[in-house]
C-alpha cells in the first residue's frame, strides 16, 4: 500500500512591513464595541447608541465621512454600485426581463431593452423578440454583464450592451468573498498562462480558455462548444486552486496576484495546492512578491 508522506519546509523569513503597515491605519471592531463617546457624530449604518455611547453592530472597518461613522462589514453580500463587473445565473424568464442571481439580497434584473439582439442591430424590442427571449438566455445560463443602476428597494439592473458581455460557454465558476475582488479600470484579464479570468465585483470569478477569435455577429450570444484541450483544463485546473488558495487567506484578488500565485505553484502539483502546508508556502512566496513590486 503507497504511503504518502511530506516533509516539514523550511520558511525564509519574510518582511512584511508595507502590508503590516496599512493594516495597522484601518480601525476594525466587532459587535458590542463603543467606537465613540462623543455626541457629535452622526449615526451610520453598522451602528447602534447605546446610552449616549456609538456602539457597533457589525465586525469591520470603520469608516468616517465628516461627522458621519459607519462600519463596513467584512463578510456581507454583495452591493452593487454603478459600473461594477458582475457574473450571474439566470433564475427565471419573466414578461419583458430576466432575473439574474448575482450574490447580492435580492435578485438582480436583466432587461429584454438592455441587451444586445444577435447581430447587433439597434431597434425597439417587438414582440416577436418577447417571444424569443429564451432563445437568448434560459434558466441555469451563465452571464457577464455591468451594473447600470441600483432600483430604490436595493435591487441591480444590469446590462449586457457592450460585446464583451454576454452568455458564458465553457468554463469554470470559483465563489469567493466580494470583498477580497479589488476594484480595478477592467475586470477582463487574458493571462499569459493559456486562459483568461472575469473578475466579477459580487465575488462571481470566471475561468475559461483563451478564445482564438470573437464572433461579433452573434452580440455576446455565441458560446463555444468545442472540446478543450487537456493542457487548457490543467492551467484552469491550477488557477482555480490558486484562486482558493488566495480566497482562503484573504489576499486581494486582481490580475497580478493571480498569476503571482500560478507561478508560485508551478513547482507543485495542482490536487497538492490546497493541502494546508504547501498552500502556506505558496500565499507567502506570491505576498513576498506582491510587496517588491508594490514597493
Amino acid at each position: 500500500m503507497a504511503v504518502e508522506m511530506r516533509l516539514p519546509a523550511v520558511h525564509k523569513p519574510i518582511s512584511l512591513a508595507a502590508s503590516q503597515s496599512n493594516r495597522d491605519d484601518k480601525h476594525l471592531v466587532v459587535p458590542g464595541d463603543v467606537i465613540t463617546s462623543d455626541t457629535g457624530f452622526m449615526r451610520g449604518h453598522g451602528t447602534y447608541m447605546d446610552e449616549d455611547r456609538l456602539t457597533a453592530s457589525v465586525a469591520g472597518e470603520v469608516e468616517r465621512v465628516n461627522k458621519l461613522i459607519c462600519v463596513r462589514p467584512l463578510k456581507t453580500r454583495y452591493n452593487g454600485e454603478v459600473g461594477d463587473v458582475v457574473i450571474g445565473r439566470i433564475t427565471e424568464v419573466q414578461q419583458k426581463r430576466w432575473k439574474v442571481e448575482t450574490n447580492s439580497r435580492l435578485d438582480s434584473v436583466l432587461l429584454l431593452s438592455s441587451v444586445n439582439l444577435p447581430g447587433g442591430e439597434l431597434r425597439r424590442r417587438s414582440a416577436q423578440d418577447e417571444l424569443a427571449m429564451r432563445d437568448y438566455l434560459q434558466e441555469g445560463d451563465l452571464i457577464s454583464a455591468e451594473v447600470q443602476s441600483i432600483f430604490s428597494d436595493g435591487a441591480l439592473s444590469l446590462h449586457t450592451r457592450s460585446l464583451k458581455y454576454g452568455k458564458l460557454g465553457q468554463g469554470v465558476l470559483v465563489l469567493v468573498s466580494p470583498s477580497i475582488v479589488k476594484r480595478q479600470k477592467t475586470h477582463f484579464h487574458n493571462l499569459p498562462c493559456g486562459a483568461s479570468i472575469i473578475l466579477g465585483n459580487n465575488g462571481y470569478v470566471w475561468l475559461y480558455p483563451t478564445p482564438g477569435h470573437q464572433d461579433e455577429e452573434a452580440g455576446g450570444y455565441y458560446t463555444s462548444m468545442e472540446p478543450v484541450s487537456l493542457s487548457d483544463r490543467e492551467v484552469i485546473s491550477r488557477l482555480r486552486n490558486c484562486l482558493l488558495a488566495l480566497a482562503a487567506h484573504k489576499v486581494l484578488l486582481y490580475d497580478t496576484s493571480v498569476l503571482y500565485c500560478y507561478e508560485a505553484s508551478l513547482t507543485h502539483q495542482i490536487k497538492d495546492i490546497l493541502k494546508p502546508e504547501i498552500m502556506e508556502e505558496i500565499i507567502l512566496e506570491t505576498r513576498q512578491r506582491l510587496v517588491e513590486h508594490e514597493g
